[in-house]
């Protein structure tokens, strides 16, 4: 044994060259834990896209989502004039492409929207608005992966229709009843839908009522 005035109070060579393959040792059992962590959660819960995602899920997919977005997009303003005409050609696109999921007020409350996992944004509030012009932009642009968001229009910076459909989601915090009731005329239809309007439309100029009886003019 070595006196104790001989004993140094640092650490030696080799254990300094072990710090760093200890934390890493660490930082994989940390990881591995977390990972095992979540498959257990993910089984005992199934995997039904019905139930909302919880607030902890929510938030570690909504920062992964905005760390994913490169950092030029931030400071990215619409190059587009928003003018009324602008609005009139993005409303339609959104009614057609978007309100399906989105809904025409853009609250996602939609026969797909309520059961998606994880669930549309609702594009009214500050976790959309918020985003700057570029942000809008790249996630429509790019899409978002393991969600129901495809990537639309032509891929790099100057997507006009995108960069349209950023004008028209500013706008939709102050949508009028008016507005989105011409939305609501430019969603998709189904080959029902059309035969109902037909029938409406003969109705208005002095056919039968809608869904009668051609021959005898009663209602079914």
């Amino acid at each position: 044994m070595y006196p104790a005035k001989y004993i140094s109070i640092f650490p030696g060579p080799c254990v300094l060259a072990l710090q760093p393959v200890v934390r890493g040792l660490i930082v994989v059992a940390a990881v591995a834990a977390a990972i095992a962590a979540g498959v257990f959660y993910f089984v005992r819960q199934g995997f039904s896209s019905r139930p909302a995602p919880g607030a902890a899920e929510t938030l570690i997919a909504t920062t992964l989502r905005t760390a994913s977005i490169p950092d030029r997009y931030r400071e990215m303003r619409n190059p587009v004039d928003c003018s009324p005409q602008v609005f009139d050609e993005a409303g339609a696109h959104w009614a057609d492409h978007c309100a399906t999921c989105h809904a025409n007020d853009g609250s996602g409350n939609t026969l797909l929207g309520k059961t998606m996992y994880p669930r549309p944004p609702d594009m009214r509030l500050p976790g959309t608005q918020g985003q700057s012009d570029g942000e809008l932009y790249y996630t429509i642009n790019n899409g978002v992966r393991l969600t129901g968001m495809p990537a639309f229009g032509d891929p790099g910076d100057n997507d006009t229709a995108s960069w349209k459909l950023v004008c028209f989601i500013r706008r939709i915090p102050k949508l009028t009843s008016d507005e989105i009731d011409v939305l609501k005329t430019l969603n998709p239809k189904t080959p029902e839908d059309l035969e109902e309007e037909r029938q409406e439309r003969e109705f208005l100029n002095g056919g039968p009522l809608p869904g009668a009886d051609a021959t005898t003019g009663h209602k079914h």
